[in-house]
Order: structure tokens, then sequence, then C-alpha cells
């Protein structure tokens, strides 16, 4: 059983499904929070951030894509964990889900106990990150110490501006996951202005040239942002998976 104050958000419009998953959940320990509404979601998250949000995309007011989106884009809830449950099972809609932040995506119809597999195995592998939040960051040969406000490259300390040491902690907190422009303005407090989109890009060079051959962690996820990812050699590879912007 888990501790009480751990708690799970469910988000999904049809009442009986709700009400199944809220009580299976709370049979495993985990204090429970429930909508059928968007809006109301958000409005939770931000009021008390649970550890995971389980998520239909057909709900009321705004959708579950629009919230993996919101969530995702506030650094502060960068440890609250999402899987999306919908009965849209298309691979587009699938990837559009993950590349919107989810951490998991579950088709329906389900059997309660995978729901609850799931649940336990996303929240197993975010417990390390959950307990580290201000701890060091560390993909060598680069580190960031947000204590000291100080990125080192193989020993080096890094001049980097304020947006781009942002931008940096950003990413290698979320190692692995295709971030958007949009989500990294926010992040960062760089402008929200649609002419203000590109401007990330710009950032990003200046970023990459001053990690040099280690600039390559920063892989590009073409037409919608970037991802922090470990590199195949120690100099001079490219981010697995991804091309050069």
């Amino acid at each position: 059983m888990v501790s009480e104050s751990q708690k799970v958000l469910v988000v999904e419009d049809e009442a009986d499904m709700r009400e199944l998953l809220c009580f299976h959940l709370r049979r495993e320990g985990w204090a429970v929070l429930q909508t059928g509404d968007g809006y109301e979601a958000w409005e939770i998250v931000q009021r008390e951030p649970p550890e995971l949000v389980l998520i239909d995309l057909m709900i009321n007011g705004m959708s579950g894509l629009q919230l993996c989106r919101q969530i995702r884009s506030r650094p502060d809830l960068a440890h609250v964990r999402m899987i999306i449950v919908s009965a849209r099972t298309a691979e587009e809609v699938v990837l559009d889900g993950l590349c919107a932040g989810a951490d998991d995506y579950v088709r329906k119809p389900f059997r309660v106990k995978e729901i609850l597999a799931r649940v336990r195995s996303v929240l197993r592998r975010a417990r390390p990150q959950m307990d580290r939040r201000e701890a060091t960051l560390e993909s060598p040969p680069l580190s960031l110490d947000h204590s000291r406000r100080e990125v080192r490259l193989a020993g080096r300390v890094l001049s980097l501006t304020t947006t781009e040491y942002g931008l940096l902690r950003h990413l290698m907190s979320h190692p692995g996951r295709v971030l958007s422009r949009a989500q990294l303005l926010d992040a960062v407090g760089d402008g929200r202005s649609a002419s203000s989109g590109r401007s990330i890009d710009v950032h990003v060079l200046s970023l990459r040239r001053k990690l040099g051959d280690q600039g390559a962690m920063i892989g590009t996820a073409r037409g919608f942002g970037y991802v922090f990812a470990a590199l195949k050699s120690p100099a001079g590879a490219e981010a697995v998976g991804l091309g050069d912007s």
C-alpha cells in the first residue's frame, strides 16, 4: 500500500468509468482526486499537484491533449506524471499524446489490473527524479548544479545567459522527452508572442556552440522542438534518433 499523501487525479467525463478507476486506486492506498472537466483538472493540478494524472482525451472543456501540454509547460509541475487513457487508438493520436508529454498511453477497453500496473510502473520510474528535483543533473561530461546555478563541461564552468541556463536545465530535467518550442519558451520565460516562437532556435544554436562537441546532446525534432539525449560516443556523435537543426 502507498501513502495516503500520494495523490492521483482521474480526469474522465464518463461517470461510471471515473468511479471505477477511483474505487480501485483508493483500494491501492492512493488519495484520489477526480473531475470530468479539463479546465477544472488544470485548476486542481495547480492548486494541489498530484503525483500522477490519468487523462481521457475526450473530456469537457479543455481537451486531454491540451491539459497534457499545459502541465508540461510549467517547470514547477515537471514532477507530475501523466497517463492517457483513451478509446482513440490510431498511431498518430498515440504519438500526439506522447509528444504532448504523457508518460504512457493505455487504450480502452482496458483491464483494471493493467491500469494499476501502469500507474505503479510510471511512478516507480519517476521516484528517483522526484526525490532529486533540486539535485545536480548529470550527463557526463556535462553537469548542472542548480544550487549554485553552475554548469560544468568536463570540469570547466560554462558562461551561459539566464535563458540558456534555463533552457539547458529544462531539457536535462526531461531526458529523452521531446519538448515543443512553446513549452521551452514558457519554461525560460522568453515571451509568448507568436513572433517569438523561433527565438528558441537562436538560444539553442548559441547553447550548442558553447557545448562544443557535446552540443549534439540537444537533438532536434524537426518542425516541433528539441530533446536532451545521451550521445552514442564521447564526442561528435549525433543525438540518438534525431537529426541536427
